[in-house]
């Protein structure tokens, strides 16, 4: 009871303009119902799939535009920061008289050079984790792939035992009939 009452709610939730009288039929027996039930549930599904899917590339061109903005407004940031502490340190008279001995020459190019190689790791670092995270999203991107072959040979390894349970129901039956 709860299985028809099921597959009535669902038949009447379908949006394809049939009503439940069109789908179902005066034959109310098990399989005509289920069969209906599974085919609006098939159709119900690969709808909200579907739509699902038309708005996927809007999602991942937003994203990647406000990516876009982000590294713009970073970059901007940066370089305006810069400039700024820069033009002070011009402007500001107490810091142009200020002398740099030779012997400061030596830790000024040492931490120049530190700041080089630590943006140059930082960059392989980068590198690394990008290639990673790509051989991740591509191994996953298999996993579905693998994931929706197992999905079909486990239908079709189920399909073949309903068969084989059907054909040897039916001659079970046969059997304990013939013996009445």
């Amino acid at each position: 009871m709860f299985i028809y009452g099921f597959a009535l709610v669902v038949i009447m939730s379908s949006s394809d303009g049939k009503t439940s009288k069109d789908r179902v039929t005066k034959d109310t027996t098990a399989a005509a119902v289920s069969t209906t039930l599974f085919d609006v549930a098939n159709e119900n599904f690969t709808k909200l799939i579907n739509e699902s899917a038309k708005v996927q590339p809007e999602y991942a061109q937003a994203i990647s535009n406000l990516q876009q903005e982000y590294i713009e407004a970073s970059r901007n940031a940066i370089q305006t920061t810069t400039s700024v502490q820069k033009q002070f340190a011009n402007n500001n008279s107490n810091f142009n008289n200020l002398i740099v001995s030779d012997t400061a020459t030596p830790y000024i190019q040492g931490l120049v050079k530190q700041s080089n190689d630590s943006t140059n790791n930082i960059i392989r670092m980068a590198d690394i984790n990008h290639q990673l995270t790509l051989n991740v999203l591509n191994a996953l991107r298999e996993n579905v792939k693998n994931y929706s072959r197992t999905i079909e040979a486990s239908a079709e390894f189920n399909s073949n035992l309903a068969k084989a349970w059907a054909s040897s129901y039916s001659s079970i039956q046969h059997q304990f009939t013939k013996g009445q």
